[in-house]
């Protein structure tokens, strides 16, 4: 089911709010519990029943794997198996067919068949949050917890709890679970329904408003490739960084402000990434939630900055890598995962130079790495990608719209066509011409560099934010009845 769609706003979310605030009130926190548990199964089998068994099995061995290492015999063993079953799990239904059909690729031969798996929604979600459980476990950290809060049903609500299932924010455990057991979080809280629904409205605008009007044009440039001209390259590369980061950060805005109605305190995922003036800055804002994971249980186990300079860059390295190749089973994530690690080696190596530079210098070479990287993030292979980035710097094939302003200006005075630039008719997708997406980019690119993250406005309920969430909410109605509900770019991550 998708947040931005009618059967979720109108019919689902009511009635999972109100029945929870019912059970709670007349039959206790643990009917409550299970409310929300049975609807968030129900919601991640609305998109396809039959992965609804191999979550609750998931659920079922992680925990019980989590109370094999608390009884403390040999708990080291238990962990290592069950981390093996997750990433096992997590590995043939991502990973397989990647591997099958990279083998037939080198050996120049199908020596095997490759089997049509479809990927499990938010698989890649509940793995990094289960496996982190089993090692928090392990450290002693879920004891802190108290272990009168390890049930299974608060086990179940924390892996399933339906705003960040599917695509996270991950989160954690020793956080959530003491959130899951408090009282006060079972009563009707009007300040936290009224900013809940402030941040849902917000990242449905995002989302449905902005990220999907982005889209069409997007993925049209792109399908393009091979044909695209210097000006059109640099849209498709501008576009899609716009695109991914509004609809991301709608979701989990979204997410954040649904576990609020329901008096959760979800972790903030973005922090106005495009405003960094470092990759590391960058990363440091970008899906904070999957950085905090890797740093924690990655990172640091493999010795962080511990041990010296140049096993620092091999752990950031190899730390880039994978996620890369979390994001998804192709070369181009792979190297776009290289890429971010080798830009993040420069970062950490300029600064032992201690050379400054203009902030504005600083953001403009920061955001430019930022949106190469992701043009390989989307491309569908690598020749697509180097076509895009051929075009980027083709200065001998600069397009303008023709029959504008533009033309008249520069035709009058001759100087455009002296530098080889041509006017020809631009396409248009969807009613949509390419001169308003380039002032739509302008304006987004403007809001990107002056605004903080929504999380970051002080959303007090008032007559202002209520008409401003209003205007928003009705517009993101608005485009839904008018283009339908699309999925969110990271479903298939």
């Amino acid at each position: 089911m998708l947040f931005n769609s009618y059967e979720f706003i109108f019919l689902y979310l009511p009635l999972a709010f109100f029945v929870f605030l019912g059970l709670a009130n007349y039959f206790g926190r643990p009917a409550a519990i299970s409310w929300l548990v049975l609807v968030s199964f129900f919601f991640y089998g609305w998109w396809d029943w039959r992965y609804v068994p191999l979550l609750f099995a998931s659920i079922c061995f992680n925990y019980w794997i989590g109370g094999q290492i608390r009884q403390g015999f040999g708990p080291k063993y238990w962990l290592m198996f069950g981390i093996s079953v997750n990433l096992s799990l997590l590995g043939y239904f991502k990973y397989a067919g990647f591997f099958l059909s990279t083998v037939n690729v080198l050996a120049g031969s199908a020596m095997f068949d490759v089997p049509h798996i479809i990927l499990p929604l938010g698989i890649s979600f509940f793995t990094f949050t289960q496996t982190a459980y089993l090692l928090n476990v392990y450290e002693g950290g879920a004891n802190l917890c108290g272990e009168e809060q390890n049930g299974f049903l608060e086990y179940c609500e924390f892996v399933t709890i339906f705003p960040h299932l599917i695509a996270g924010p991950i989160i954690d455990h020793r956080k959530m679970i003491p959130q899951f057991t408090a009282i006060s979080n079972y009563v009707l809280d009007f300040k936290n329904v009224s900013v809940g629904l402030m941040l849902f409205s917000i990242g449905l605008f995002k989302k449905v408003v902005i990220a999907d009007s982005l889209s069409p044009w997007v993925g049209d440039l792109f399908y393009r490739a091979d044909t695209l001209s210097f000006f059109e390259a640099w849209l498709a590369a501008i576009g899609y960084t716009f695109q991914l980061y509004f609809d991301f950060s709608g979701y989990s805005e979204m997410a954040i402000g649904l576990g609020r109605i329901f008096n959760l305190e979800f972790p903030m995922n973005f922090n106005s990434p495009y405003q960094a003036q470092s990759i590391v800055d960058f990363w440091r804002r970008w899906h904070m939630t999957l950085g905090l994971w890797v740093k924690e249980y990655l990172y640091i186990p493999m010795g962080g900055n511990r041990q010296g300079e140049w096993l620092k860059m091999r752990n950031l390295f190899l730390c880039m890598l994978l996620i890369g190749f979390w994001h998804g089973a192709g070369w181009t994530f792979i190297f776009w995962g290289i890429l971010h690690g080798i830009l993040l080696v420069i970062n950490h190596q300029w600064r032992r130079l201690h050379i400054a530079l203009p902030d504005i210098v600083n953001w403009g070479i920061t955001f430019l790495c930022v949106m190469v990287c992701w043009i390989f993030f989307r491309a569908e292979n690598f020749h697509d990608a180097l076509a895009i980035l051929k075009a980027m710097v083709d200065v001998n094939h600069i397009v303008l719209p023709a029959g504008g302003r533009i033309e008249n200006i520069f035709v009058s005075c001759g100087v455009l066509q002296n530098l080889g630039v041509e006017f020809l008719p631009m396409k248009s997708v969807q009613g949509v011409s390419l001169t308003k997406f380039m002032g739509m980019i302008c304006v987004l690119g403007f809001l990107l560099v002056k605004m903080k993250n929504p999380l970051m406005w002080n959303l007090e309920p008032s007559f202002k934010w209520m008409t401003i969430v209003v205007i928003m909410f009705y517009s993101s109605i608005w485009f839904m009845f008018r283009s339908g509900a699309s999925e969110f770019l990271y479903f298939q991550f």
